[in-house]
This record gives C-alpha cells, sequence and structure tokens, in this order.
C-alpha cells in the first residue's frame, strides 16, 4: 500500500477524528475499573459488588451498540457522534467536581460510560464509509486503534488518583475529551452518499443465521474476555495479590497491552493458515491459561495498608502476571481471527454483523466480571469464575470443530481465503 494513495482515497481527516473519538470514549469506558478501589474505599462494599460496579459500564456499552449504530444511520455518524461525547463529558465533569457519594450514583455513572463503549457503532462505520473496499482493513485498523485507551488508563488514573484524589482522574481526562470533541466537531464529515437505515427486522433476520450466532459466541468469549479482565484485573490483583492499586494499574496496562497490540497479528495468522486453525490454537491457549489460573492459590499479606509495591510483589503475583499476559494475548489474537472470518460469511452484511458480533463481546466482558465477583462472594476465592470461562473457551474449541467442515466446503470454498 502506497501513502500517497491511500491519503487520497478517502478522506483522512474523518480517519483521524474518528480514531481519537473512539480512543477517548474507550478511556472513559474502562476508567471505573482502575479507579473502584479509590472510588469505593469508603462505602464499606463486598467485593462482590465492587465487580459488579466495574462490570456495569461494559454491558451498558454492549447493549448501546446496537441503537448507536441505527441513530447514527438516521441522523448522521457526525451528529450522533457530537451528541453521545456531550453526554459522557457532561457526566464526567459532573462527577469530577460532586464525586460519586453513593453507590448508586456509581451504577448511575457507570450507564452514562456505557455511550462512550457504544462508539464503536459510529466511528468505525464512519471512517469505513470513505474508503474503496482495498483499504478496508488498514481503515478498521486504525480506527479500531482506539482500544488501546485501556492501556493508558490503568497506566497513569492510578498515580493521578494517589497524588490527587480519585476525582482528579475524571478532571484529567475532560482536558483531551473537550479537545478532541472540538476536533471531531471541526474535522469529520459523514460519507456522500444515501444512507440507508437499518432496521430492527434486519437485525432480527441475521440473527436467526446459524452462523450469525456462532459468530456472537465466539467473540463473547474473545472480546469478553479482553475487556471483562481490562475492568476486573485492578481489583483482582489487589484483592487476591495484595497489591498497591497503582502497581495493579501497571499490571494491567502490561497485560492489556497485549490484548491490543496483538489483535492486528491474529488477523496476520488467520490469513495465512485459516480463521478456524489460528482461532482453535488460541482457544486452546485460553483454556490452559484460565485452568491454571484458577487453581493459584492468594498471595500473602502486604506489610503496609497500601499494599505490595511494584518492586516488592512476591512470586505468585509475577507468575500470574505471566499467565494473563499469556492469555489476553490469546484473547486479543482471537478477536483478530474472528474477524477475519466474519467478512468471508456475511460480506453483505458485514455492518449488520459488526453492530451485533461486537454486542455479544462487551456482554461477555459482563459476565466475566460479574463472574468473578459472584465466585469471590459465594466460595471466597474466584476459582469458581475462571473455570466457568476456561469452560466457555474449551466449547468455543468444540464449536469450531463442529462447524469446520461445513463452513470450508461451502461459504469458505467461495470466498477464495484460507477457513
Amino acid at each position: 500500500m502506497k501513502f500517497a494513495e491511500f491519503k487520497k482515497a478517502g478522506h483522512w481527516p474523518t480517519l483521524l477524528a474518528a480514531f481519537l473519538y473512539f480512543d477517548i470514549s474507550f478511556m472513559a469506558w474502562v476508567a471505573l475499573g482502575p479507579l473502584i478501589v479509590y472510588i469505593v474505599h469508603d462505602m464499606n462494599l463486598a467485593v462482590d459488588e465492587k465487580f459488579t460496579l466495574v462490570a456495569i459500564p461494559v454491558l451498558a456499552g454492549a447493549l448501546l451498540r446496537v441503537p448507536m449504530g441505527i441513530l447514527a444511520d438516521l441522523f448522521g455518524a457526525k451528529r450522533t457522534g457530537i451528541v453521545a461525547q456531550l453526554v459522557v463529558i457532561a457526566a464526567t465533569s459532573w462527577v469530577c467536581y460532586f464525586g460519586l457519594p453513593s453507590k448508586l450514583s456509581v451504577e448511575i455513572f457507570g450507564l452514562a460510560l456505557g455511550i462512550g463503549g457504544a462508539s464503536f457503532a459510529v466511528a468505525l462505520p464512519q471512517a469505513s464509509r470513505w474508503y474503496p473496499p482495498q483499504y478496508q482493513g488498514v481503515v478498521m485498523g486504525i480506527a479500531g486503534a482506539g482500544n488501546m485507551g485501556v492501556v493508558l488508563d490503568t497506566m497513569f488514573a492510578p498515580t493521578i488518583a494517589e497524588l490527587w484524589g480519585w476525582q482528579a482522574v475524571f478532571g484529567v481526562l475532560l482536558v483531551p475529551m473537550v479537545l478532541i470533541l472540538a476536533y471531531y466537531a471541526y474535522a469529520a464529515k459523514d460519507a456522500p452518499g444515501e444512507r440507508k437505515p437499518i432496521s430492527l427486522r434486519a437485525y432480527g433476520a441475521l440473527l436467526r443465521d446459524p452462523d450469525s450466532r456462532w459468530f456472537m459466541f465466539f467473540y463473547f468469549i474473545t472480546f469478553g474476555g479482553f475487556v471483562g479482565l481490562a475492568n476486573a484485573l485492578p481489583l483482582y490483583f489487589t484483592v487476591q495479590y495484595h497489591v498497591s492499586g497503582v502497581a495493579a494499574g501497571l499490571l494491567v496496562s502490561l497485560i492489556v497491552a497485549f490484548g491490543s497490540g496483538f489483535r492486528p497479528v491474529g488477523g496476520m495468522i488467520a490469513d495465512r493458515i485459516g480463521g478456524i486453525r489460528s482461532l482453535s490454537m488460541f482457544f486452546g491457549v485460553v483454556v490452559a491459561a484460565y485452568l491454571v489460573i484458577a487453581f493459584m492459590p492468594e498471595g500473602p499479606a502486604a506489610p503496609a495498608a497500601t499494599g505490595w509495591a511494584l518492586t516488592e510483589m512476591p512470586r505468585i503475583a509475577w507468575m500470574s502476571v505471566l499467565l494473563f499476559s499469556i492469555g489476553v494475548l490469546a484473547l486479543g489474537m482471537g478477536n483478530g481471527a474472528v474477524f477475519q472470518l466474519i467478512p468471508l460469511r456475511f460480506r453483505q452484511e458485514i455492518g449488520l454483523m459488526t453492530g451485533m458480533v461486537g454486542c455479544a463481546g462487551g456482554i461477555g466482558g459482563f459476565f466475566l466480571a460479574k463472574a468473578l465477583g459472584v465466585a469471590k462472594g459465594m466460595t471466597g476465592g474466584f476459582g469458581a469464575g475462571f473455570l466457568f470461562f476456561g469452560l466457555l473457551a474449551l466449547l468455543g474449541f468444540l464449536g469450531l470443530a463442529m462447524v469446520k467442515v461445513r463452513w470450508r466446503t461451502t461459504w469458505g470454498a467461495a470466498s477464495g481465503a484460507r477457513v
């Protein structure tokens, strides 16, 4: 690909605006994860309640993706994106100045942050519609790279909270949010041509196709695992291994960087050896990682009330970091493999499928975080939650074995690509 030709092919200011919009929205979407320890410090909540709170934005973002996509088709992506950013900025401003004094206020704020998670359904199609088919891969990769926002969240938010208080994190976040909204309103443009609004009936018709349900299940496991762990691991490390909030944030930023950075690698591997084979391998790695993590013991208590510092962490905590890094790496590459297969099967319905599969992935993230909280509350440990999701990954592996012959001999053969 020649950059000069790519630059002339579409509208790069819109592509940049879509990337920035998705990036800052993703940062807002997952902000509760690394900050929940500080936010609920004086609320006397049980551990399972804390995991439920960090899961609320994930579920809200998943469920809002379909209506946000419909609104973008009806009123235009730019108008929808501006209104969505204004809502998230208003909610963030309120929390920055007035705080979150109760569990209910945290829940309501989580619902507002879900609008940031739904930006996936606006930003990616907005950029995609400007470019011809031969550039769709790179365009979707650039616009979708906003999930790196979770790395920045986990890396810097706990340190800011330690220095100036957790409300200051949202004050800092407001600065790029306002600047990006201004650039988005100035530079982003809706692609020329008539918009074709998608009805709920079209979603229902596609949902009746068994292949669409398989893809939703696979993404429920892969993206659900990625975003669920990104939100839950900061709290998990402080509870299971008694590390400080800052140390937990740095560890999680390292772990999720693997999932974000290696998603394109998963797609490349799928192009080379086939999506079914590569996704089967990734599921196998995820199953092994979850099973080992499920039986790992709790770490020793820290001598200080603030928890273990990064340089003082016990060996068992570092072993856990290694296992999570391997597991999230496989989950991230699995995301790329799923989206190597989807356009081959649903070439004409890729917009619909993106919304449906993305919604399923977000719901998976909610259930992972919720399962860990329920397991801790019922059994005193997290093992049952990881065993449950390990079983789901095993079912994904078996599901691929069930459909691979039919897929390869039908639409796979007609696609001309490796399946």
